[in-house]
């Protein structure tokens, strides 16, 4: 059997594979603070984050991909023996797969898109070398480990901090509730539509400026703030039938359950849009060394390889991503659906700002900050400290780990296949 399609079909595998445990833990780190907080069993949050997913996958995936994962090394280094690249694309995929999956038995939420960096920064030193690589990403990518958790603790701090003072601790929480509602809700859909179109579209690469973007969300999210009041009424009632529902929770934790959710499905869809490439985009460059016997700069991804690969990242949710919903929603601090939203929608408009300004950010970090953040508002003695050791360093040993095995891995390769 010829070895490309050999190499192709392993590959095909181990992308699936690859897509699962993405699912696994970054899919679960958007889901992990509705199922802990329980405003959404662990089935809903599987369902409602395949089908968020699957749809960010489809509709924004973005149909061309670099063939190496975010500029890190240059394709064309590699024109002269497409095989190589096939092969090194393919030690990418096992090196980050793994990593991913042990971080995940763990319990520990990593960022997929730094582990198969790494991995290609691996095969890219021992194929065309150490000088062939754009070193400059890799120093971004280790300062945004420092700057998107803090970044993010501090904006999702500030919003508990806020919500918590206007209404959790007002006379009547169920009044203040109502009272903020529109202004809320006005900046909640705002930050939101806003994250949709240039973090979660991006990929469309739709020509459409700031301002005029701002422009077009404005209005939405003011009529969304128009009816605030009486959606906030009809999710807890009238305000004379207030009681406790079967979670335990207040009718006003019950409207912040909603905008968790609601935050949380976004979230969901980028990551669809975004992160399914990370095991996609290595398939689609091994398909498309096989199919053209050339090095490509850039290549088509399949219609088929985005649905698939969302509908595996959703099925790796399901199947191995409750440790981590465990570690976000539950171990690092106690979450209820105030803590939740301020901690989601604190991570989405981080995500925003940092977008804009050119940071790169990871989702797993900025959420994991976020996360903290609130929990340092409730003070330092809610936080389990050991947990964020934990996390801690496996963030620092993401890339070295991967570097080395990806290495390892080509080396083998390319003596036996080659």
């Amino acid at each position: 059997m010829n070895i490309d399609i050999v190499v192709l079909s392993i590959a095909t595998l181990v992308g699936l594979y690859m897509a699962a445990n993405i699912g696994a833990n970054d899919l679960a780190n958007a889901m992990g603070t509705s199922v802990g907080s329980r405003a959404l069993t662990l089935k809903q949050a599987v369902l409602v984050s395949i089908i968020a997913n699957v749809l960010g996958a489809v509709l924004a995936g973005g149909h061309v991909t670099s063939t190496i994962s975010k500029g890190i090394i240059d394709p064309s280094l590699l024109a002269d023996n497409p095989n190589m690249l096939m092969l090194g694309m393919f030690a990418a995929l096992i090196s980050a797969s793994l990593w991913v999956h042990l971080a995940t038995y763990f319990g520990l939420p990593v960022s997929t898109t730094h582990a198969i960096v790494g991995a290609v920064v691996g095969f890219g030193i021992i194929s065309v070398g150490g000088g062939a690589v754009s070193w400059g990403k890799i120093i971004t990518i280790a300062a945004s480990w420092v700057i998107s958790p803090a970044v993010g603790a501090l904006i999702a701090g500030t919003i508990f901090f806020l919500v918590e003072k206007r209404i959790m601790a007002a006379r009547d929480p169920y009044a203040a509730a109502v009272h903020y509602a529109p202004a809320l809700l006005f900046v909640v859909f705002l930050v939101l539509i806003l994250s949709f179109i240039f973090k979660g579209l991006k990929n469309l690469h739709l020509e459409i400026g700031f301002f005029q973007t701002v422009l077009l969300a404005t209005p939405c999210a003011a009529l969304a703030g128009l009816f605030g009041r009486r959606w906030v009424r009809w999710q807890v009632h009238l305000k004379s039938e207030l009681r406790p529902n079967p979670q335990g929770y207040s009718p006003v934790e019950c409207f912040f359950a909603q905008l968790q959710i609601l935050t949380a499905c976004y979230v969901a869809f980028a990551h669809g849009a975004n992160d399914v490439a990370n095991a996609i985009g290595p398939l689609a460059a091994i398909f498309s060394v096989v199919k053209t016997k050339a090095v490509a700069l850039q290549v088509e991804v399949p219609f088929w390889m985005l649905f698939v690969g969302g509908i595996a990242v959703g099925g790796g949710l399901f199947a191995f991503g409750t440790r981590v919903m465990e570690t976000i929603g539950k171990n690092i601090t106690e979450i209820t659906p105030l803590r939740g939203f301020c901690a989601e929608f604190g991570a989405a408009t981080t995500i925003l700002i940092c977008s804009r300004l050119g940071l790169p950010v990871s989702t797993t970090h900025v959420l994991v900050g976020s996360v903290v953040g609130v929990g340092l508002m409730r003070g330092m003695g809610t936080l389990d400290l050991r947990i964020l050791k934990n996390i801690g360093f496996s963030w620092i040993v993401t890339l070295p780990f991967t570097i080395v095995l990806a290495m390892v891995l080509y080396k083998l390769f390319t003596l036996f296949l080659l």
